[in-house]
């Protein structure tokens, strides 16, 4: 099993074509060899964590049978080489899922054991939840600052909103140096663990999910760069 996840910036002129995509592409994706599990994804004003759609940014979610297949789809599917020609930068991650649980969709799609041979390097986070919609007023009360505020936490290297469907279905990704980065944010940010309390106490989602993965390697820019770029220099 091999997972993947993308970050597309479009072009200005290509807003219609990107938001069509979230629905057109379902059917190419479904008949693609040996992609056991995906989602595209949208994402928000301010980093993907407001309200407002930004039209320009999308991300797609990927579980493959085999790293082959993957490296298979990104170098020559007709689909990919299409996003390639209408966007701007494009950015792509291999993910080895350290931790997870949770439901997606009523699966666990990152319920494997990859092979790891190096336990070390950075680690992305990524929190996924369908919102009950009258909860859905608290949530983005809460949890949207909270999130955004993981921008500037101490050790993150990139962060963004994404979601499935607005205002109900959303996810946030991060990626931190360190596991201990991450930890420290996660267990000692009092606002962080506030949210958490009243997530379980007000019952705020139907389904949730929660993985934390290897950052394997990355290529491409998010934003003008590689995340991960930065660690590679200090190297």
């Amino acid at each position: 099993m091999h997972t993947t996840l993308s970050i597309f910036g479009l072009k200005p002129g290509q807003k219609r074509w990107g938001l069509a995509q979230m629905g057109t592409s379902q059917q190419p994706l479904r008949r693609v060899p040996e992609l056991g599990f995906f989602k595209l994804l949208g994402s928000g004003a301010d980093n993907g964590f407001g309200l407002r759609p930004n039209l320009l940014r999308y991300g797609m979610m990927a579980v493959w049978e085999s790293e082959a297949a993957a490296a298979a789809f990104f170098s020559a599917h007709s689909l990919w080489q299409e996003y390639q020609q209408r966007s701007t930068e494009i950015w792509t991650a291999d993910l080895a899922p350290l931790k997870s649980h949770g439901l997606w969709d009523g699966v666990n799609p990152f319920n494997y054991k990859p092979d790891l041979s190096d336990a070390d390097g950075p680690v992305a986070v990524l929190t996924r939840a369908s919102i009950r919609l009258r909860k859905t007023p608290r949530f983005w009360k809460y949890v949207a600052p909270t999130s955004a505020a993981v921008a500037h936490a101490p050790g993150v290297l990139a962060s963004i909103g994404l979601g499935e469907l607005p205002i109900i279905r959303q996810a946030t990704f991060s990626i931190w140096e360190s596991a201990q980065a991450m930890q420290q944010y996660a267990y000692r940010g009092e606002l962080h663990r506030e949210v958490i309390q009243r997530t379980r106490q007000e019952g705020w989602y139907s389904e949730e999910l929660f993985a934390r993965f290897r950052v394997v390697k990355s290529e491409g820019t998010w934003d003008g760069k590689n995340p991960l770029q930065a660690l590679t220099l200090a190297s």
